[in-house]
């Protein structure tokens, strides 16, 4: 084994699960494993089922690198079974993972901590009431609304609709007029009980990469569809990317410092990735931070590190460090 290796631990690389993201975690996982394999890691791929635990102790795993995205492997489970079982893993810890991945609370946190946000309302199904019992919306101690019964967003169309506890813009939709909302909550209900209901921001769409405690640089995304969604995301020649972001230096500036605050605010550690749109004004909302971003050939992270100077091997080998720091 060389002697430049970060570690000699056996490394699992976790990869696929259940979520609506798993194709999108298998192609990010392959990428990991082959680099890794290449560098000369001993390392294992992983696709994560319900026999994870087993699976873990039967490959005689040390270290488990989380190439999974959304459903349990971004919110804080998989990072709350690893912590059980005593091993190390990539990316944030338990609660930031849990707080980056549910877009109510990370907006709550982001809005404590007076960063920018664009105005939202939080919608979720209505449960069946008990017989003789009334539903009570809890709008007045939390700020969510009950499905159908709930107030016209006090905010200017148009607005997207997203679901709160997912990623890749999936099951995310543009309203441009009010009879378009109720269709497009029951397409979003149909991946979450709350949905989220926001004010779109029409301008430029930059992402900054956070290391650690600096941040990495950044790009601004132009695609050719009406916005960045999943189609865009993952399917090559849909998407522009614009490194560095082509707008002025104070506020790529104010943009980079805005994202290692988010990053820091939510407690992340090692790699994130946060995403914002800058308006006509130059003023900039945070929309979300990916505590696992996406490593495929068309991810923003590695397009990011090679801007940075860091190869995709360099970016890897800096995840692993964090790891084993933390």
């Amino acid at each position: 084994m060389s002697k430049g290796l970060v570690t000699k631990k056996r490394i699992g690389v976790l990869m696929g699960g259940l979520s609506a993201e798993r194709d999108i975690s298998m192609r990010s996982g392959l990428a990991i494993y082959q680099n890794l394999q290449e560098m000369g890691y001993d390392t294992v791929l992983i696709d994560v089922g319900k026999d994870i635990a087993s699976v873990i102790k039967k490959e005689k795993v040390k270290l488990a690198f989380l190439a999974l995205h959304g459903g349990i492997g971004e919110n804080g489970s998989m990072q709350g079974l690893l912590e059980t079982l005593g091993l190390p893993y990539t990316g944030s810890g338990v609660l930031a993972s849990a707080l980056a991945m549910d877009k109510e609370a990370s907006k709550k946190i982001f809005t404590y901590h007076g960063l920018p946000v664009a105005p939202f309302m939080v919608v979720r199904k209505a449960k069946k009431a008990k017989k003789g019992k009334a539903i009570k919306a809890d709008s007045e101690i939390a700020g969510v609304f009950e499905y159908p019964d709930f107030p016209t967003p006090s905010f200017d169309l148009p607005w997207i609709i997203k679901p709160v506890s997912e990623g890749s813009s999936i099951g995310v939709t543009i309203v441009k007029e009010e009879k378009e909302l109720a269709q497009g909550l029951e397409k979003t209900f149909s991946l979450d009980t709350r949905v989220m209901i926001e004010k779109f921001i029409k301008g430029k769409e930059l992402h900054i990469g956070i290391m650690g405690d600096r941040a990495l640089g950044g790009v601004e995304v132009r695609p050719s569809l009406e916005f960045y969604n999943y189609e865009a995301k993952y399917t090559s020649g849909l998407t522009d990317y614009i490194i560095p972001p082509e707008v002025d230096e104070g506020t790529y500036k104010n943009v980079s410092e805005l994202a290692l605050k988010s990053h820091t605010a939510l407690g992340c550690s090692g790699v994130s990735r946060v995403d914002f749109m800058i308006d006509k004004d130059n003023a900039p909302y945070i929309l979300e931070v990916n505590t696992l971003p996406g490593m495929t050939s068309t991810s923003l992270i590695p397009k990011i590190a090679r801007s940075a100077g860091m190869s995709f091997n360099d970016i890897i080998e800096e995840i692993i460090r964090h790891a084993l720091k933390d």
